[in-house]
């Protein structure tokens, strides 16, 4: 914005730093506004931490900023010079911090802290540079004494715009929205991190890339990586300063200032108690902290004998030690009591052979989740870092797991290779690693071996019932399972084609072992989803039926047989029996994700909303990266009238996946329930195109066209949708749903009756679906959900 000069001031006798701006500058209307909003803003505050500010004038030859000089150098130069020990880091953290609460206490937001705008004096005192992008937040206070109103209107950020330095903004800042006092709590929680890490928080190559990873929902690597015996106190306090949700963060400075000020007394105690000990006991020079951590009982405790401060107090603070030590060493020595198991990375260059990476790493998901004492991610969330380069530490912390597998898969023509490593996530440490050399025939006793093994390594105390169902489960027939695995991989895709090809290797895996349950709980989970691409149900849901009683027959301790179940005779309308399917399959496993995923699809059918919320809910704890999860706490939200989370949960979806279409579903009711028409026209074409026009969706912006009176539109998407009824690739409510955007009440109950005759699996959705709120007045209606056997 300016050069800086070193300048003396002949009257008063001292020398100052004059910001000069330059006249093709000058002429810049936004520049000149924030040259001297940067004057005003700084000028208004009064605090031996921020820039004093001398003057503001123009002469013939320009514009003018006159403050006092600082002789030093910038944070960035210092940390060039030398790494920072931890004392010197809390130190700057706290003046920089107390510099910024005079500033949010005025209600100016810097906008643009970074190493470049702090300097360190010679003799220690940190000052806090250029307010030239500072905002004036909104007052919320009326004893605040509004100095800066007529500065205000003058720097007011147009929306979008972005303005700071990218890579220590915010996320909101990023993002060009309205900030406040947080942005400025996350800009120091990035300095503190490279202060001590000696690198940024959020990766990237360049610019773009270190604002992708700001902007997504990876979390930075913790702390503790980059300097060992840090104390866990400043790990949490970073952490929750640099939360991307604003509202998980700091809420003020003063907070945190109050935290760092006590970590650093903390410290300081110790250092002191290092200070006197004898020679023998103190930490080593040249360590992380050169001092022990605040947190050390043993140290803290000799230090109080050295001091002799008595023998009482020594005696209860031995006693607290003891306590602190035998809880925390115990714990620790004890059981891992959850674990995240990450997708084999297939490195056979073979794209035929990724059934397998997938499969056994789902087979040994599904064994192990079976454990009630074990906490198992679910596969989908697992997978969200397939193809990623990922460390098992930063996996497990974000998921909140305290053991990560990871493993690599090689396939060369009938051997099999598999690398394992179990990490524990606390410290990084290896807890097992195994090399399996087998047969690809033996592909079922590899992942028996790997569940087992883990299993052992995790200290679990398992009984009898709980090691069989490691292993139980599955077919004795290697081939069979072969076939099951590649049915799995084709299920997770959820395409028409997909469907197809998983119900021909589930039905290959039972000729194979007519005995194999799982197996016939797959072909029940595929005819099942076959009716919403437009197969009759007389056909879908019957034979799904037969598969479920099946795999009943054969395993009536199997949850996934009971899901399979419940969900069929949630298609045949048989609701006591639905339920009571749901509720044996989730006291089975309280684990299994999906139980509990499709019981909120029955619950939210019974209008039982807030219950249909707890089990999507507890389906998102277990299965936390889930789109189709998270998409389903969307849509309760919405149905509970609950926009904001709505909104919220979906764009969440997209930041994971932005090709995972269906969120933009919500999207679009959503902003037709705001009357946003435009957008909520946008949002539905994106799902449309984005899921590869599936009938589904196309109904849904046949709907959309119809309520926001692109009837010409509505109507042509009703003629595709005939013509793919009569292929048998849609359903009569799809076309219903259009007809009842457009207002045509008389055809909407008419083409659900075609699905009434049939004996839709999916006509119970009319009970909550947002396209069909326009008829729940009309008698038809409950006459229809009544002969559905839904209401009385």
């Amino acid at each position: 914005m300016g050069e800086v000069y070193l300048a003396q001031d002949t009257k008063l006798d001292r020398k100052v730093a004059l910001k000069i701006l330059p006249a093709d500058v000058a002429a810049h209307s936004d520049r000149m506004k924030r040259f001297v909003q940067e004057a005003k803003a700084a000028s208004a505050l009064n605090h031996p931490n921020i820039i004093t500010i001398h003057e503001i004038d123009e002469t013939d030859s320009g514009h003018f900023i006159a403050t006092e000089f600082i002789d030093g150098e910038t944070l960035r130069e210092h940390m060039r010079s030398a790494s920072m020990k931890l004392s010197k880091v809390l130190d700057v953290a706290v003046q920089i911090a107390s510099a910024l609460g005079a500033a949010h206490a005025t209600g100016i937001v810097h906008r643009d802290i970074k190493p470049e705008n702090v300097m360190l004096r010679r003799d220690g005192i940190v000052k806090v540079l250029d307010f030239g992008l500072a905002k004036l937040a909104e007052r919320t206070s009326p004893d605040l004494v509004d100095t800066e109103a007529a500065t205000r209107a003058n720097v007011k950020t147009e929306p979008g715009v972005v303005m700071g330095t990218a890579i220590y903004m915010s996320p909101e800042q990023a993002r060009g929205l309205p900030v406040d006092r947080r942005t400025d709590i996350f800009s120091l929680a990035v300095l503190i991190y490279e202060m001590v890490a000696g690198r940024l928080p959020f990766e990237g190559s360049n610019t773009n890339e270190i604002l992708a990873s700001i902007l997504s929902d990876k979390e930075p690597p913790p702390l503790a990586r980059y300097a060992n015996g840090l104390p866990a106190e400043l790990e949490r306090i970073v952490t929750k300063a640099l939360r991307k949700n604003k509202d998980e963060r700091y809420q003020n400075i003063k907070d945190l200032l109050l935290d760092l000020k006590s970590l650093r007394e903390r410290l300081t105690l110790a250092a002191e108690l290092e200070r006197s000990a004898p020679p023998s006991e103190r930490v080593p020079e040249g360590s992380a902290l050169d001092t022990r951590p605040a947190s050390s009982v043993e140290y803290l405790v000799g230090g109080i004998k050295q001091h002799k401060l008595g023998l009482a107090l020594t005696g209860l603070v031995l006693a607290v030690a003891a306590t602190v030590y035998f809880a925390y060493f115990a714990r620790r020595a004890g059981p891992i009591d959850s674990i995240a198991v990450l997708p084999l990375v297939n490195t056979s260059n073979d794209p035929n052979t990724e059934y397998l990476s997938d499969g056994i790493t789902e087979s040994i998901i599904s064994n192990l989740s079976q454990l009630p004492q074990l906490k198992v991610m679910a596969r989908s969330t697992v997978f969200v870092f397939k193809g990623q380069q990922v460390d098992p530490q930063d996996v497990g912390h974000k998921l909140g797991v305290r053991a990560v597998m990871v493993g690599r898969l090689l396939q060369q023509g009938d051997q099999l290779v598999i690398r394992t490593e179990l990490v524990n996530v606390s410290d990084g440490t290896q807890l097992w690693g195994a090399e399996y050399n087998r047969k690809l025939s033996d592909v079922l006793a590899v992942q028996q071996d790997i569940s087992r093994e883990i299993s052992e390594k995790l200290r679990l105390r398992l009984t009898g019932e709980e090691k069989n169902r490691l292993t139980g489960r599955d077919t004795t027939n290697a081939e069979a399972y072969q076939f099951y695995l590649r049915g799995r991989y084709f299920w997770n895709k959820r395409t028409a084609d997909g469907l197809r090809k998983a119900i021909e290797q589930f039905q290959q895996a039972i000729e194979r072992d007519p005995n194999f349950a799982l197996g016939y709980a797959g072909l029940a989970d595929s005819y099942f989803y076959l009716e919403g691409e437009g197969v009759p149900a007389s056909e879908s849901v019957v034979k799904a039926r037969a598969a479920a009683d099946r795999a009943l027959q054969l395993d009536y301790s199997l949850a996934e047989a009971h899901t399979s179940s419940a969900m069929t005779y949630y298609s045949m309308w048989r609701w006591p029996e639905a339920e009571e399917e749901f509720k044996r399959a989730i006291s089975l496993n309280p684990n299994y994700p999906t139980a509990h995923h499709w019981f909120n699809i029955y619950l939210r059918t019974r209008q039982r909303f807030g219950d249909a919320l707890r089990e999507i809910k507890r389906a998102q704890e277990l299965d936390p990266l889930s789109a189709p999860v998270s998409y389903n706490v969307a849509l309760v939200s919405l149905l509970n009238n609950d926009l904001n989370s709505a909104i919220q949960q979906s764009k969440r979806i997209l930041e994971l996946d932005p090709n995972w279409g269906w969120a933009h579903q919500i999207l679009g009711f959503v902003y037709l329930k705001q009357r946003r028409d435009e957008q909520a026209v946008a949002e539905f074409e994106k799902a449309f195109e984005s899921l590869g026009r599936p009938s589904s969706a196309m109904a849904d912006l046949g709907y959309c066209y119809g309520v926001t009176g692109r009837h010409n539109d509505a109507m042509r998407i009703l003629k595709e949708l005939e013509e793919k009824y009569a292929r048998h690739e849609a359903i009569g409510q799809y076309l219903a749903s259009v007809y009842a955007g457009l207002g045509n009440n008389d055809q909407a109950f008419a083409w659900l009756e075609k699905d009434f005759e049939q004996r839709s699996g999916q006509l119970p959705w009319i009970t909550w679906f947002f396209s069909f709120e326009g008829l729940r007045g009309d008698s038809r209606y409950a006459d229809l959900v009544h002969r559905m056997g839904l209401q009385p």
